[in-house]
């Protein structure tokens, strides 16, 4: 399979992502990139419940996050999504939430750990992830 260089999931900002002030609230950024992570594995034929049944499941370990402009109500954004750094057991996923006039409004470097959940382990990056990064 051949990479995708950025992968673009669309978000529409409703209601009950905002705060009192009309703006995004902070936590609602990490569920936006979460999805966009769920979605991109998605394409690539790895499905979150099919892992699971082969006792793989994917933890962050670690978020660096910078908000640069504050997303509203309505606002109609893509998350561009690129996979760097894959290690034996983790990979990391660069988030960018931009705008129609492509702005960065929030970005993301997120460190993803593969494990093994009955035992709590990690474990080696599944053969068609990697298959997708090289």
């Amino acid at each position: 399979m051949k990479q995708l260089d950025v992968f673009k999931w669309p978000v529409t900002i409703y209601y009950e992502d905002t705060d009192v002030g009309g703006l995004v609230y902070h936590a609602n950024y990490l569920k936006f990139f979460e999805r966009a992570r769920t979605e991109y594995l998605r394409t690539i034929g790895l499905h979150q419940q099919q892992l699971f049944s082969q006792n793989i499941s994917f933890v962050v370990r670690n978020v660096n996050i910078d908000f640069l402009r504050g997303a509203k109500l309505d606002d109609q954004l893509m998350v561009h999504t690129v996979l760097q750094n894959p290690k034996g057991a983790s990979i990391e996923f660069h988030h960018e939430l931009v705008n129609s006039s492509n702005e960065v409004l929030c970005k993301a470097l997120v460190k993803v750990a593969c494990i093994d959940p009955t035992k709590m382990k990690p474990r080696a990056l599944p053969e068609q992830l990697k298959l997708e990064i090289n």
